[in-house]
């Protein structure tokens, strides 16, 4: 696969990741569960990173905003800050992969490009490692809780914005990691010699064993 068409699907690929990653911040269903009538459902509880509602059977939502960001349990805290800093390490890798990928005309010569597309992909690498960090947690605090025995409040199942989250991330993390190896054809062009440099050392190699020659047969 050559080096452009490498970029170009990579950028696909991160960019992909990057829309699902963020498209999980507004997402209400982070965590949900419901009550279970003799009939129906009679509520549905969900949660997200900023509110907490109840959905009852009539479609009627109920929502809570949290009331305080200092009051806010340490494990919601951290997945906010993760999910941002995803988010804004994605917008960043994004206008750096544009500047640094092969097909487009800014950024200047081929080695800044790929030092600019080594750097796109770093970003995007930790972006889908941000966001992998947030969802796992969430998903971590919801699963011990929900096999704790000894938890008695309402209890919760994984929701839809976790799996969109994980899917985002690994399509940065595979994207951010194409996009870094897709340099390797514009360094390695530093090391080869051109025509004109290999005809030269040949003529050297052969001129010093027509010197050494005659001594060596002296000596004998």
């Amino acid at each position: 696969m050559s080096g452009m068409f490498q970029e170009i699907l990579a950028f696909v690929l991160t960019i992909s990741g990057w829309v699902l990653v963020s498209s999980t911040l507004p997402t209400d269903y982070w965590k949900v569960s419901s009550l279970d009538g003799t009939v129906i459902t009679t509520a549905t509880y969900w949660s997200n990173l900023w509110k907490t509602c109840v959905t009852d059977s009539t479609g009627v939502s109920n929502c809570k905003d949290f009331p305080s960001m200092l009051a806010l349990d340490g494990y919601i805290q951290a997945c906010r800050g993760l999910m941002i800093a995803a988010v804004c390490l994605g917008f960043f890798g994004s206008v750096f992969a544009l500047v640094g990928m092969k097909c487009t005309k800014i950024g200047g010569t081929d080695k800044s490009k790929a030092r600019i597309a080594c750097f796109a992909g770093v970003n995007f690498i930790l972006s889908g490692l941000c966001s992998l960090s947030a969802c796992s947690l969430y998903a971590h605090r919801i699963t011990s809780e929900f096999f704790d025995p000894m938890f008695v409040a309402q209890k919760y199942e994984l929701g839809a914005a976790l799996f969109i989250g994980w899917a985002g991330s690994i399509l940065c993390i595979l994207g951010g990691s194409m996009l870094c190896f897709s340099i390797t054809d514009s360094f390695s062009k530093r090391f080869v010699l051109p025509q004109s440099g290999k005809l030269y050392l040949q003529r050297c190699c052969l001129t010093f064993s027509y010197l050494l020659l005659p001594k060596r047969a002296g000596k004998v």
